[in-house]
């Protein structure tokens, strides 16, 4: 009996997958009169429901399941689509197989397999199949009638209404907001009308009548004396003398006396909130796939993030804040203004409540390129792997995305000419793709994080391919190379270059960078916009790097519009924020100098017109008008080596050790050099027309300046070129290795060219452990060298002994603080007490007994004012053991790091030891450095100027950066501008030069001899070098493409 059913069954199927194919074609001829057909089955069909389900009986299923050896399944076979011809994969020969699958049939059988069947047999077979065929047809008809009948039976009218309002949203096309209105719509009731006098503000848009090439090259741009009236969170009047009673009742008063008035600085890429500080969490990458546009940086947004109250001190209101880099597609990013709750003016403490743009016209999106999704998905084996493979991932995405947009379009153009309630369907959704389908649809501002020419070009063709815009690129350190790679982005506008100032060589990808990059893409038409990256870069001194895009050569206008109307146009919100006209938002900073000048602080920031700041810390400093833009920026300038007699005239300020001296400009002095030395300083009359004569070169300075050279200490230059890059470094020592730098030296880096050329002649450098912080014997160096063995390169082998105690120090030899500083005390003590002599001069113990004989100092990266106390303390006990063998005998120990030294600055310089501030403007990035003072105007000072009033000797270090050390100089500047008359000129430069010496027990003898010329001061922007000598017998001179001094 199984096999007669199994023989019937297998018949049917066959016959019903022939009649498939007949009927195929028939529904091609007859598809038109179909719903006159199915008016007449109908009865039936509603009655073969009831017995059928799914168009197969129950019966019919079971039996079905029973035929394991069908390719394609029974069920495919009575289910088939009807947009695509059937092929039937049975033939009558091959049935007796299926039917039975353990015996192998007989030759004759395979051959004519129904001569065996008796006739009788074979007619009750073709009825039971015809019969058959005919309910398998009847089948068909229900399942088609299914496909295309009216479905108001079946799907809710409400939903597909609503589907079809959607397609609405689907087809909308977003607008920057602008126009006129009668208020901010973040504005909160109750907060008070503004009046601000007496400002010096800049607009942020040329003059009226101002053509674009004149805008361009910064013509009608101006700082205007003017009063800002601001009334329900939007900037109502801006004018000249607005007349007080007009507003004296309703409105609050600030005077500015003067001061420059901007817009709020604009941050286009930061972390903050989604990557708090100190890093004891983090939601910056959502890593579970390399795809993941459907996740938001809103929904980790941390309101309660202190650094959003640090960065906002630095005159910061708005910031677009990304998802990580770690991801090809990162997800939606948002943009928050950084006002929080009841105390910056608001009503709540939300996210939403932060949001800059509360009615949504534009989306957001961070994308991102080349090696950051390599290593995060290569290192663990899912990939990609390579650029190849994110080209795929991106394309493949886009694809899965645009199927989803076709699906949509298709389905709201059928509800468009036959309505939604007739619709057989719901319009198609899938949440994953939602985001990204946005982007296909000219609805989201793309923010993509991509390096090289390879990767920009890459997503250049992804744009065309896919056709979306792209808004601008970040980090994006080689576009300065191919601007016009950029301008064949599709929708016809380039996209901007989101970037840093000088951060750079820190990865391969970062290694050919220039300082020069926005000067080059604002003269190739493509818009350079400075960003933090935050907590890469500290938020807070954002406009900093803008003031160094001006030291680079970016005209003024361009980049104080770097950091406002720049980013806020690239946002969609340039109608709304990033100027200070009639109409925009009450986004507003008064500064207490030029924004773009070292050491520029916000004296208040107001955020839709609500004060920031109850009681702002204001540094005294004298109130100067901003500066005139220079009609002509810095260019670079040609290295030179001159190893003959060289002339300089106009130096109006000599700042070298023991010789500091002012003279105006109708008195300014001569400096003669010749073979690398200054053989006269003053006005060397004699020389200077002996020089004529000879037709000596001579070179006339505006303002120049004549100092000792600078100091590097504090990073890892010099053993490390490129952090990222292990190769390129000489590695990170541990607790169970000792080595000496000097071993390790690698010169004639661009990290150290780059270093030279702002001044910095030298070099302290210990050996790095893991988190950058020195452990062994550091070496001096100069930074001009091309290797260890040149003559003078190595000024000191041996400079001093150092030990980290920072977090990094928890490992498993020293698995806490505590038992690193009983380390350290057991060391020392025991080389107080070693008299055993040792072959080994190059042992840690050995140069223990040196530091405890007084002969080099003890450096210490430490940041704790907890450790920095435990350390005083081993260093009284040492100092007793020390004293009870040899009275007076002091350890000689310098703290670099520093952030929390100022707590006990008086026990510090009762201790004798050093501070070198590494960086001058710390950041809480660590739990050993929450207790860092910002400065004004959320502190009354930063460290330093706790540590100065405290008599303690101060230098300043490079930081975390490699890259820093060019900004040294640039850093004492900020050190003697917000010192509060602390510090002279000569003092801030002692912070980067002789101070150090003085720590370290080096003799000042060896800068003797190495001096620096600037136009302009050394410490502030807009200054050059000009020629720099470090004891040799030639000079490095910087000319002017118009100056070729002889050789």
């Amino acid at each position: 009996m199984v096999d007669g059913n199994g023989e019937i069954l297998a018949i049917v199927a066959a016959s019903c997958c022939v009649w498939r194919r007949l009927e195929y074609e028939a529904f091609q001829l007859i598809s038109p009169a179909l719903p006159a057909i199915f008016g007449v089955i109908e009865w039936f069909v509603v009655r073969v429901d009831e017995v059928f389900v799914d168009g197969v009986s129950p019966m019919a299923v079971q039996l079905i399941a029973r035929v394991t050896n069908f390719d394609p399944p029974i069920r495919e076979i009575f289910l088939p689509p009807y947009n695509k011809p059937f092929n039937c994969p049975f033939d009558l020969a091959g049935l007796r197989l299926i039917m039975k699958p353990d015996t192998l049939p007989e030759y004759s059988e395979t051959v004519s397999p129904w001569n065996q069947v008796p006739r009788r047999r074979k007619r009750r077979i073709f009825r039971l199949a015809a019969l058959l065929l005919l309910v398998c047809s009847v089948l068909n008809v229900n399942i088609l009638w299914k496909n295309v009948q009216h479905p108001s039976s079946i799907l809710s009218v409400n939903r597909l209404q609503e589907d079809y309002a959607t397609c609405s949203l689907l087809r909308r096309v977003p607008k920057d907001p602008s126009g006129t209105r009668m208020r901010n719509s973040r504005f909160v009731n109750g907060t008070k009308s503004l009046l601000i006098r007496n400002a010096t503000v800049w607009i942020g848009e040329p003059a009226p009548g101002t053509s674009l090439d004149q805008a361009h090259s910064g013509e009608g741009f101006a700082w205007v004396p003017s009063d800002v009236a601001i009334e329900y969170g939007m900037i109502k009047q801006v004018a000249p003398h607005i007349p007080v009673e007009d507003y004296a009742e309703a409105y609050e008063i600030f005077d500015a006396g003067g001061r420059p008035l901007t817009a709020g600085i604009v941050d286009m890429h930061s972390h903050a909130g989604v990557d708090p500080q100190p890093n004891l969490q983090d939601d910056t990458n959502e890593l579970s796939g390399d795809i993941t546009p459907y996740v938001r940086s809103i929904d980790a947004f941390d309101p309660l993030d202190q650094q959003i109250q640090w960065i906002k001190s630095g005159g910061v209101t708005t910031s677009l804040v990304l998802p990580g880099s770690g991801n090809n597609m990162g997800g939606e990013a948002f943009v928050f203004k950084f006002a929080v709750g009841k105390r910056d003016g608001r009503s709540e403490i939300s996210q939403e409540d932060m949001l800059a743009d509360p009615e949504r016209n534009w989306r957001y999106m961070k994308m991102a390129c080349g090696e950051n999704p390599k290593r995060v998905y290569g290192k663990i084996g899912r990939g990609p792997f390579s650029r190849l493979g994110e080209a795929w991932e991106f394309r493949h995405a886009f694809e899965e995305a645009s199927k989803m947009v076709k699906a949509q379009d298709d389905w709201c153009s059928a509800a468009d000419t036959i309505g939604p309630e007739k619709m057989g369907s719901y319009l198609p959704k899938e949440l994953r793709w939602e985001s990204l389908g946005a982007v296909l649809r000219g609805q989201v501002h793309v923010n993509t994080h991509c390096y090289t020419v390879a990767d920009l070009e890459a997503f250049i063709r992804h744009t065309n391919e896919w056709q979306f815009p792209i808004r601008a690129f970040h980090h994006a350190h080689q576009t300065y190379l191919v601007p016009e790679i950029l301008k064949r982005a599709w929708g016809g506008r380039p996209p901007a270059a989101a970037i840093f100032a000088d951060n750079m060589y820190y990865k391969v990808e970062a290694y050919t960078a220039s300082e020069q990059a926005g000067k080059i893409l604002y003269e190739n038409g493509i818009t350079p916009v400075y960003v933090s990256d935050n907590p890469v870069l500290n938020a807070q001194h954002l406009v900093f790097e803008a003031a160094k895009g001006y030291q680079y050569g970016l005209k003024y206008h361009a980049s104080l519009a770097s950091v406002t109307t720049a980013p806020a146009e690239l946002l969609g919100l340039g109608e709304r924020i990033g100027k200070i006209k009639p109409g925009f938002d009450a986004d507003v900073v008064v500064w207490d100098s030029d924004p773009l000048s070292v050491g520029a602080t916000p004296v208040q920031v107001w955020i839709d017109g609500a004060a920031q700041f109850d009681d702002p810390v204001l540094l005294k400093k004298p109130i100067v008008p901003p500066s005139v833009p220079k009609s002509k920026p810095n260019e670079t300038k040609s290295e030179l080596i001159v190893d003959k007699t060289i002339v300089f005239t106009g130096v109006t300020k000599v700042r070298i050790r023991g010789n500091t001296n002012d003279f105006s400009s109708n008195e300014s002095v001569h400096v003669i050099i010749s073979n690398g030395a200054i053989t006269c300083l003053g006005l060397c009359e004699d020389e200077v027309r002996t020089a004529l004569k000879e037709g000596i070169d001579v070179v006339d300075l505006v303002d120049g300046y004549l100092t000792q050279p600078f100091t590097a200490v504090g990073s890892t230059i010099g053993l490390s070129e490129i952090d990222g890059e292990e190769d390129t470094k000489d590695g990170d020592n541990t607790e169970a290795v000792w080595s000496r730098a000097v071993d390790g030296l690698a010169l004639d880096t661009k990290q150290l060219a780059a270093a030279y050329a702002h001044g910095i002649v030298r070099v302290i450098t210990a050996p790095p452990t893991r988190r950058g912080n020195g452990r062994g014997i550091s070496a001096g160096f100069l930074t001009g060298a091309q290797h260890a063995l040149d003559n003078g390169a190595v000024f000191a082998d041996e400079v001093a002994v150092h030990y980290p105690l920072t977090a990094s120090v928890k490992t498993e030899k020293t698995p806490s603080i505590s038992s690193a500083v009983g380390t350290l005390r057991k060391a020392l003590l025991k080389a107080v007490h070693a008299n055993e002599t040792t072959t080994d001069n190059y042992s840690e113990e050995v140069y223990l007994k040196r530091v405890v004989a007084g002969e080099l100092p003890l450096v210490l990266s430490i940041h704790s004012a907890d450790t920095m106390a435990a350390v005083l303390r081993v260093k009284q006990e040492v100092e007793s053991a020390l004293s009870a063998l040899s009275a007076g005998r002091k350890l000689r120990v310098v703290f670099v790091g520093g952030a929390e030294s100022y707590l006990i600055a008086n026990e510090i310089a009762a201790a004798g030891v050093g501070i070198i501030l590494s960086p001058l403007q710390p950041y809480s990035s660590y739990w050993d450095q929450r207790r860092s003072l910002t400065g004004a105007p959320l502190t009354n000072g930063t460290a330093l100027e706790h540590l100065l009033d405290a008599g303690i000797l101060v230098a300043v270090g490079v930081g975390t950066e490699n890259s820093d050390s060019r900004n040294l100089r640039l850093m004492a500047g900020i050190a003697f501008r917000n010192s509060g008359g602390r510090l002279t000129e000569s003092g801030a430069i002692d912070l980067i030069g002789a101070n150090i010496y003085t720590m370290m027990g080096l003799n000042e003898s060896v800068i003797t001899n190495d001096f620096v010329i600037f136009e302009g001061s050394p410490l502030e922007i807009g200054s050059e070098i000009r020629a720099m000598g470090h004891g040799g017998d030639s000079i490095s001179f910087w000319a002017q493409k118009s100056t070729t001094p002889k050789r």
